[in-house]
C-alpha cells in the first residue's frame, strides 16, 4: 500500500447503533449510482416491452379500478374524472409500496455481495430508494400527461393550488417512510423469513386501507380514524389536493406523517446498524 495517508484505508467496526457515517456514504457515492443504475434498468431488462411496463402497469391498475370501483361498486371520486383521481393515489402508493418492498430484502438478496467484500451497507437501502424515485418520475410523467388533458380539453372540474409547492416534502416522506419501515423488515427478516411473506401481504391490504380507491371525504366515524392513522394517507390526499382542488388537505395530518416517518427512520437505522455486525451469521 502507498505510504500516502490518502490512499490508506481504515475499516472499523461500528460502536453506536445509530452510526450513520454519512461521510463514508458519500465516498462511496459512486458505488451507490452504480447500484442505482442497476437497479433501474435491471427491473424489466429481458423483457419483450422493456421500459414500457413502467407506463403500462399503472394504466392497467387504473383501468381495473375504473371498471371495478368507478363502474361496479360507483364509488365517488369527489367530482374527479376517474383517470385523475385513481392515478394520483396509484403513483404515488406505488413509489412507497416497491421501495418498501425491495428495501425490505436487502439482506436477504444481497447476502452475497456483503458476505465479500467491504462497503457501507446502507448503500444497497439508499440506492433501491433512489432508483425507484426514477421510476416514480416516469410514472409521474404519465400523470402529468393524463392530468393535462383532462384540464385543456375537458371541463372537468380540476383547480391546482398553492399546495403544489408542497410535492417535495411528500416525496422526502414518502421515501423517508419506505426507507425506515423496510430497514425495519429487513432486520427482522435476516432471523424470522416469515417477515418475506409478511410484508407482502401487508403491502397489498395497505392500499385498501389508504384512499386511493375512495376519497376520504366518504369515510365517517372511527374509521376514519384508523384510516387517517396510515401515514401514507395524508400524503396520497394532499398530493390529490394539490392538484385538483378535491380532497383533504391538512397541516396537522401532514405533520403527523413527517413524525412517523423520523421515528421510523430512527428505529429502522438501529435495528439495520444492529442486525448488519452478525447477519452473515443467521441469513
Amino acid at each position: 500500500m502507498s505510504s500516502d495517508p490518502s490512499y490508506k484505508l481504515v475499516i472499523e467496526p461500528k460502536t453506536r447503533l445509530l452510526d450513520l457515517n454519512l461521510k463514508e456514504v458519500w465516498r462511496y457515492r459512486d458505488l451507490l449510482f452504480l447500484f442505482v443504475r442497476r437497479d433501474f434498468v435491471a427491473v424489466y431488462k429481458q423483457t419483450i416491452f422493456g421500459p414500457l411496463w413502467f407506463f403500462i402497469q399503472p394504466i392497467l391498475t387504473t383501468v381495473m379500478f375504473m371498471v371495478v370501483f368507478g363502474g361496479i361498486a360507483n364509488m365517488s371520486t369527489d367530482g374527479l374524472p376517474q383517470p385523475v383521481f385513481y392515478l394520483a393515489g396509484i403513483v404515488s402508493w406505488n413509489y412507497f409500496a416497491e421501495a418498501l418492498k425491495t428495501t425490505s430484502e436487502t439482506f436477504v438478496s444481497n447476502a452475497n455481495i456483503f458476505g465479500k467484500v467491504y462497503f457501507p451497507r446502507v448503500i444497497t437501502p439508499l440506492s433501491i430508494v433512489i432508483s425507484k424515485l426514477l421510476t416514480f418520475a416516469v410514472q409521474f410523467s404519465l400523470f402529468l400527461l393524463v392530468y393535462a388533458y383532462f384540464i385543456f380539453f375537458t371541463d372537468a372540474n380540476i383547480q391546482p393550488n398553492s399546495k403544489l409547492i408542497l410535492l417535495p416534502v411528500l416525496i422526502v416522506i414518502t421515501s423517508g417512510l419506505a426507507l425506515g419501515l423496510g430497514l425495519l423488515v429487513t432486520a427482522l427478516t435476516t432471523k424470522y423469513r416469515d417477515f418475506r411473506f409478511l410484508i407482502t401481504f401487508a403491502i397489498q391490504l395497505g392500499m385498501y386501507a389508504t384512499p386511493i380507491i375512495y376519497p376520504a371525504s366518504m369515510i365517517e366515524g372511527k374509521i376514519k380514524y384508523l384510516i387517517m392513522a396510515n401515514p401514507m394517507s395524508s400524503i396520497i390526499e394532499t398530493f390529490r389536493f394539490a392538484f385538483t382542488g378535491s380532497g383533504n388537505f391538512s397541516w396537522y395530518a401532514l405533520g403527523y406523517s413527517f413524525i412517523v416517518m423520523i421515528i421510523l427512520l430512527f428505529i429502522g437505522m438501529l435495528s439495520f446498524n444492529k442486525v448488519e455486525k452478525t447477519f452473515m451469521d443467521t441469513v
